[in-house]
């Protein structure tokens, strides 16, 4: 009895294992009606990263009760693989399935090397039952390769360098000097010339100083005598540059005298002389000077003669015609002075004299040696002059300038150790003052030296924060554009190169950008631009047949790849196997065109 029991169970064990693995048989036979699409395809590589959504429909009734279907995708290159999670269906989790496809979509993604550029991504489908056993389909290719035109961005490695601040204009000086004269008169006496005012005009005229314009303005007081002659505040005027010009023929000045403008201003019947030192003086009280300014100031249609004969009739008239009126009978000289600047030979000069240490640095100031650096391309004799003024004057603007040329120093020799330093100097720069300047140079730096495009993005941010104008505004949104890019932010770089200064290299990466977010048209016309401004530029040509093969426009890539072989020979190796041109590289147009 016992063993027809063990017999009757090892029997529907059987049958039951024989059901199911028809089941599974059944579900795997389906399974070639399938509909399994990858986007995009060829896969692409974005921010050194490939990502790709992976849909899987089913044909209707494929599904059992108690099985499941599983979907296991594979990148697989250089006999190295990346596995994904799988896409799983199950019976109960499609209760319509009899009638309606069950259908799933996963993205996934995975780190870009250049090993994967070539690989194979494929799919398996197995079905399992609750007892373990598994039937599965054989693996299947679904899409080849990795697409990276995304790399192909042309880097701005355009440093900023903060403004030196030196002028070649001369720098200017004001001398003011003041001759009197008695009341009503006009003659320049010789106790005038000979007083402390005389003797400095005489010094400064004996110097033979370059004077560029003189002005001399004549006043007079306001009373009987002086207002009466309405020629006296010229007269003093005149009187003053007749001396001028007296000593400058003294001191032999010849023609220069011819040169200086001469500025007289006659001031006539005008108050604000007198209303100014009676406001001064403290030899009247409020009241008093009240008083004055009551009669000054009255608007009833009295004229300067009149209001000046009321003001005789103050009890404060005789004190401050004794003690005001003097210093308002007076031709106020003002002498404006070109000091002339170091010529760029005299600035070169002694800037070599302070790099071979034969010259202290203070023998140029600040804006000397910073204008001096740019005298030169010699990136050595730059940072030394930097590195001088940062010792002289520790100013922002040298820290952020010396940070500059390291990074360009960098650049041309590939020592990455001067970064370090670079971003030490831009650190210290906005530690002086925050500006756009060392903020825009530490984007760069950080990107160039670690290729964090993100912690750049950053910097730029806070660059741009600052409202920075004209060229600067510019090189920091194309640093940024370029660094929008490498991150796949494309919108953004869009946007960021648009408001950069459209040079050849700026115009290839909007054009780029375009291409990258898949507005085709955009990109073709940018393309163009782009070629036009830069006919040398191989990567111009050669993404506008990329841009050609993503429209399926056969002739834009035969016109456009042979021009950028021509200029790269190394573009005919990666259009072989870029599959970008996938779709045409059995075509004999294509073949003809990468000869």
């Amino acid at each position: 009895m016992h063993s027809m029991r063990t017999s009757l169970f090892a029997l529907l064990a059987g049958i039951i294992f024989i059901l199911s693995g028809c089941s599974l048989s059944q579900m795997i036979k389906k399974a070639n009606e399938q509909n399994l699409t990858v986007t995009p395809n060829p896969l692409e590589m974005h921010a050194d990263t490939v990502e790709f959504t992976m849909s899987a429909l089913l044909p209707v009734n494929m599904l059992k009760k108690g099985k499941v279907y599983a979907v296991s995708t594979k990148y697989k290159y250089a006999d190295k693989e990346e596995s994904f999670e799988d896409i799983e269906f199950k019976y109960e989790d499609y209760p319509n399935q009899k009638t309606q496809q069950p259908k799933v979509s996963k993205t996934f993604s995975f780190p870009y090397s250049e090993e994967k550029r070539r690989g194979d991504l494929v799919i398996m489908g197995t079905a399992y039952s609750a007892n373990g056993k598994q039937k599965s389909t054989p693996e299947m290719p679904v899409a080849l390769g990795v697409i990276t035109t995304s790399e192909l961005v042309m880097d701005i490695n355009n440093v900023s360098y903060a403004p030196h601040g030196f002028s070649k204009e001369p720098d200017i000086e004001k001398r003011n000097i003041n001759f009197y004269f008695l009341q009503g008169s006009s003659v320049l006496r010789s106790s005038e010339k000979r007083s402390d005012r005389g003797k400095e005009l005489d010094a400064y005229i004996a110097e033979k100083n370059i004077t560029k314009t003189v002005t001399i303005v004549g006043n007079h007081s306001p009373e009987g005598l002086e207002t009466i002659n309405s020629k006296l505040s010229k007269d003093r005027a005149s009187m003053v540059e007749r001396e001028y010009r007296s000593k400058m023929r003294r001191y032999d000045y010849k023609g220069m005298a011819d040169s200086i403008n001469f500025v007289l201003k006659p001031i006539i019947q005008d108050w604000t002389m007198f209303k100014k030192a009676v406001a001064k003086t403290d030899m009247l009280n409020d009241d008093q000077k009240t008083a004055i300014n009551r009669i000054i100031n009255a608007d009833d249609g009295m004229d300067f003669r009149a209001k000046e004969k009321e003001l005789k009739k103050l009890p404060t008239y005789k004190k401050f015609f004794n003690e005001i009126y003097p210093d308002l009978r007076v031709a106020q000289t003002e002498i404006i002075t070109e000091i002339p600047k170091k010529t760029d030979a005299e600035i070169a000069a002694l800037a070599g004299l302070i790099r071979e240490g034969k010259a202290p640095a203070d023998t140029l100031n600040e804006e000397e040696l910073e204008y001096a650096a740019t005298l030169t391309s010699d990136l050595d004799e730059k940072a030394q002059l930097y590195t001088a003024a940062t010792k002289q004057s520790d100013t922002w603007q040298s820290h952020n300038n010396l940070g500059a040329v390291l990074i360009e120093k960098a650049l041309m020799s590939g020592d990455g150790d001067m970064y370090e330093d670079a971003i030490n100097h831009f650190n210290i720069s906005n530690n002086r003052k925050e500006n756009a300047y060392a903020y825009a140079n530490l984007g760069l730096a950080e990107a160039l030296s670690t290729g964090n495009d993100y912690k750049a993005l950053s910097y730029y941010k806070k660059a741009l924060g600052l409202n920075p104008s004209g060229d600067l505004r510019s090189n920091i949104f194309a640093l940024k554009g370029v660094s929008e890019i490498k991150t796949a932010k494309y919108e953004n770089a869009a946007s960021s190169l648009t408001e950069a200064n459209k040079t050849p290299d700026v115009m290839y990466d909007l054009a780029l950008t375009n291409l990258l977010k898949k507005d085709f048209g955009v990109a073709k016309t940018e393309f163009d631009k782009a070629k036009e401004a830069d006919d040398k530029n191989a990567l111009a040509f050669y993404c506008a047949a990329v841009t050609a093969a993503r429209m399926g426009d056969l002739t834009g890539i035969t016109d456009n790849l042979p021009k950028a072989i021509s200029i790269d020979s190394d573009l005919r190796e990666r259009a072989i196997n870029d599959l970008e041109f996938v779709n045409y590289s059995d075509s004999p147009e294509f073949k003809d065109a990468i000869k």
